[in-house]
C-alpha cells in the first residue's frame, strides 16, 4: 500500500458529507489500495469508508486487554451447527490427529498438528469477544501468534490476505495482512488456563480481537495465503459477507 497521511486522506474528501464524500473517499481508497473485498454493491461505499478510515487511524493499534479479575465467570458460547461424524472422531481421540494446512502464496506449504503449534512460543491475552448480536464476554486466550506460523511457512511478498477455513464447510473468513501479522492475532488452543473447549472453538480457533466475534472463526483446519480473494467463495472475502455481514468488522 502506498503511503498516505491521514490529513491527505481527510482533506481529499473523506470527511465531506453525503454521497460526494463517499465518492471522494472511494476514489482515494482505490488509489491507495484500501478497498475491502465487499466494496461493490449498495453498501460498498460505506464499507470502503469504514475500512480505509480505520486502517489509517488504527493501523498499529492494540485491542484492549483486561486484568484477570475481569474474566467473565460465565462466558457465553453461541450455538453452532452439528459438526459431523469426522469431527466427533477427532474429538473422541483427543484431537491427536487434528491438522491445520497452510497453503497458497507460501514458500513451504505445511500441515501442522496441535502438538506442532504448541512448539511455537506461546502467547496469551485477556480480551473481549464482542458479538454483532449484542452480547460479549472477557476471556483469556492462549495460543500461537499467526505471524509466527506465517513466518515459518515463508509468506510471499505479494500476499495481501489470509483466508481461513473450518470444520463447518459453509463458514470461512479472511483478513488482510495488517491483522494477520498483528501480535494479538492468535491461533488459540487454550482458554482460561485450560484447553480450549469445543463449545468455544476447540481444538483450534482464530482469535482476531480487533474485530467483531464472527471473525474469530472456530474449528480451524486450513489457512490459504493469497493476493486476492476474488476467486474464493463468491468473491466477497468471507462466508459472513455472503450471509449479509461486513467483511471488515473492526471495533
Amino acid at each position: 500500500m502506498s503511503k498516505i497521511s491521514r490529513r491527505a486522506f481527510v482533506t481529499g474528501g473523506i470527511a465531506a458529507a453525503g454521497v460526494a464524500g463517499l465518492a471522494a473517499g472511494g476514489v482515494l481508497a482505490k488509489r491507495y489500495g484500501l478497498m475491502p473485498p465487499d466494496s461493490g454493491g449498495i453498501w460498498g461505499p460505506g464499507e470502503t469508508l469504514t475500512y480505509a478510515a480505520q486502517r489509517l487511524i488504527t493501523g498499529h493499534s492494540m485491542a484492549r486487554e483486561f486484568p484477570r479479575s475481569m474474566i467473565s465467570a460465565k462466558p457465553f458460547a453461541n450455538e453452532v451447527e452439528p459438526l459431523g461424524d469426522e469431527f466427533k472422531r477427532h474429538q473422541a481421540a483427543g484431537f491427536a490427529d487434528w491438522r491445520m494446512v497452510v497453503d497458497g502464496k507460501v514458500a513451504q506449504p505445511t500441515s501442522f498438528s496441535l502438538a506442532d503449534l504448541k512448539q511455537f512460543p506461546a502467547s496469551s491475552q485477556i480480551t473481549e469477544v464482542v458479538c454483532e448480536e449484542g452480547w460479549s464476554y472477557v476471556a483469556e486466550w492462549i495460543g500461537t501468534p499467526l505471524s509466527a506460523v506465517l513466518k515459518e511457512c515463508g509468506v510471499s511478498p505479494q500476499a495481501r490476505y489470509v483466508a481461513y477455513y473450518c470444520a463447518q464447510p459453509d463458514w470461512w473468513e479472511s483478513i488482510d495482512m495488517a491483522d494477520a501479522l498483528h501480535p494479538q492475532t492468535l491461533l488459540t488452543y487454550g482458554m482460561n488456563d485450560g484447553e480450549l473447549p469445543v463449545s468455544f472453538g476447540g481444538p483450534l480457533r482464530m482469535r482476531v480481537p480487533r474485530q467483531l466475534g464472527y471473525k474469530s472463526l472456530k474449528y480451524i483446519t486450513r489457512l490459504t495465503v493469497t493476493d486476492s480473494v476474488n476467486s474464493l467463495g463468491k468473491g466477497f472475502g468471507s462466508g459472513s459477507v455472503e450471509a449479509g455481514y461486513a467483511w471488515y468488522a473492526g471495533i
